[in-house]
């Protein structure tokens, strides 16, 4: 086993999945090992109906990631080709009956999706599968309360019977890793939280607005207000009865259980009715703006009220063991904050021993990362990756001193801050919450150096709905740009060409002689073969596709 300081990544699932064969190129020149940290928040797709029958973390960008980690071969294992499709499968979204009918052919072996898989891996598989599905029968209560197979993820099902049967939820990643072939020296897959119970996070917008649970906040499906009866502080007891509700328990109780006090599920009772939702649709292609921008990430619990988790163990070790930290492209404030709000993360990041923090920015913006008519720039993503690293250590926040010319704008015409500001339900002081606070009279220049402890690197895309990036303005935090070279995609989402981001990558890291030049300077490129370049800012600017 190599004694290697590793390098850590923080990443969500499908996005940053397009860039596997990316840090497997960087991890095998730094003979390393390499750790993907996952957040557990996801609470929609099929991942909702296991939450709420089963209860435990949302397991579907773990499973993403597993399954995309098994080892390819020339020619192509048959074998693991088609564990890739059994684990990938979904099943019918469109017929509840279907997708039922489905999971019994699955459950009894005669699925076609079991061709090519030797038996004994197949029988070691079915014994999971077929845990869960004992556990399925167990918990029904037709007609009100009965398991929704519609749209479900075998690996999912495989990965939650294979925590139920063994208590341990990194007990059943590590079983579908060894399936997987996935060499655990090499590359490792941490949850960001150890646990066998769930936890969702709220989103504080910059209108006072709170929103309730990832998917609401990533791709709403219905309202996503969080209405609570009273003000709650932090750290508070629960909601009671006041005048607000009208003293009336009946309407209390509504608020908590909706239509669903019939139904019995892992939810304690008092769980917010935005966390009870039954088997979440969603979709990614037509998400509405949000009213504001996301300012602030937290953890819930059930009642709704904000709590502070301790991270996975290993996800402190990992930081503190590696040369490289890396934020991959993905969901800013659900894939990449999630993990790096948790108590301790803030605190390895800081003294870590890494040299280089890579952001790799986003080729486009999403709903989290608007609206449309005040977009993030690449200075936001770095706030907001810094906001949370010392929120997860328990800093007061301050904002930065020095601002571009553009942000300055938009700041100057922000109204006064308040003594204290309201979000939803929920109280809380305006240190907590004020993303765009004026400038404070003895403000210390050097808290500006909060930024550089968490991104040291910026690599971006340019083109048409790139972030904007200011490269004099993140110079002057001490953090270097790196421009590429893209590509369009069908959608006309400017993509990252692999080999110019393993060239990035490993010039930051120093794989080549010239790396320190290229690190400390502010105005180069990398070509799409991924040498290092010198250009004008004008070259630079007229990027071709390859």
């Amino acid at each position: 086993m190599t004694t290697a300081k590793g390098i850590t990544v923080f990443s969500g699932g499908s996005a940053a999945n397009a860039l596997v064969e990316v840090f497997e190129a960087v991890r095998t020149t730094k003979s390393c090992p390499l750790n993907y940290i996952i957040p557990i928040s996801d609470n929609g797709g099929s991942s909702s109906e296991l939450i709420r029958v089963f209860g435990g973390p949302g397991i579907g960008d773990v499973r993403s990631r597993l399954v995309r980690l098994i080892p390819r071969s020339d020619p192509p294992s048959i074998e693991m080709s088609a564990i890739s499709n059994l684990f990938n499968h979904r099943l019918s979204s469109t017929s509840a009956a279907d997708a039922a009918a489905s999971w019994q052919a699955i459950v009894w072996g005669t699925s076609p999706l079991w061709r090519d898989i030797p038996s004994a891996k197949k029988e070691l598989i079915r014994a999971f599968l077929n845990a869960l599905n004992l556990e399925v029968v167990k918990r029904a209560r037709p007609p009100s309360s009965t398991f929704d197979f519609t749209s479900a993820s075998v690996g999912n099902l495989f990965l939650t019977g294979a925590r139920l049967f063994s208590g341990s939820f990194e007990s059943a990643i590590y079983l579908l890793s060894s399936i997987c072939a996935i060499p655990d020296d090499e590359v490792r897959v941490i949850p960001s939280i150890n646990s066998n119970f769930s936890h969702h996070i709220a989103a504080g917008l910059a209108n006072g607005e709170v929103i309730v649970g990832q998917n609401n906040i990533s791709h709403p499906e219905a309202r996503t207000k969080l209405e609570m009866p009273a003000v709650v502080e932090v750290g508070g007891d629960p909601p009671s009865l006041s005048p607000s509700t009208g003293g009336d328990e009946s309407e209390l109780r509504v608020l908590h259980h909706g239509s669903a006090d019939d139904i019995e599920d892992a939810h304690i009772p008092g769980t917010l009715p935005t966390l009870r939702q039954r088997n979440i649709k969603f979709s990614k292609d037509h998400d509405e703006d949000l009213p504001a921008r996301i300012e602030r990430i937290w953890y819930i619990n059930p009642y709704g009220q904000e709590m502070l988790p301790p991270a996975n163990p290993r996800v402190l070790s990992a930081i503190k063991e590696s040369q490289a930290i890396i934020y991959s492209i993905g969901s800013l404030y659900t894939s990449i904050v999630p993990s790096i709000v948790l108590k301790g993360v803030g605190d390895a990041l800081r003294s870590t021993p890494a040299r280089h923090k890579i952001l790799i920015l986003n080729g486009s913006l999403d709903r989290e990362t608007g609206p449309s008519s005040n977009p993030f720039s690449a200075f936001d993503f770095v706030e907001a990756i810094a906001r949370a690293g010392e929120h997860s250590s328990g800093r007061p926040w301050r904002p930065k001193l020095h601002a571009s010319r553009s942000e300055e704008t938009l700041r100057s015409s922000a109204p006064p801050t308040p003594a204290a500001t309201r979000h939803g339900g929920f109280l809380f002081p305006a240190a907590a919450t004020n993303g765009v606070a004026s400038h404070m009279p003895n403000h210390d220049p050097s808290r500006d150096a909060v930024y550089r402890k968490y991104v040291t690197h910026v690599i971006h895309l340019s083109g048409e709905g790139t972030p904007q990036v200011d490269r004099s303005h993140l110079a002057s935090l001490g953090i270097d740009c790196l421009k590429l070279y893209g590509r369009k995609s069908s959608k006309g989402v400017m993509l990252y060409d692999s080999q110019a981001l393993i060239g990035a990558i490993e010039a930051i890291l120093g794989k080549k002689g010239d790396a320190m030049t290229l690190a400390k300077s502010r105005r180069n490129t990398v070509d799409s073969n991924g040498f290092p370049q010198v250009q004008q800012e004008a070259k630079a600017n007229a990027l071709t596709p390859p």
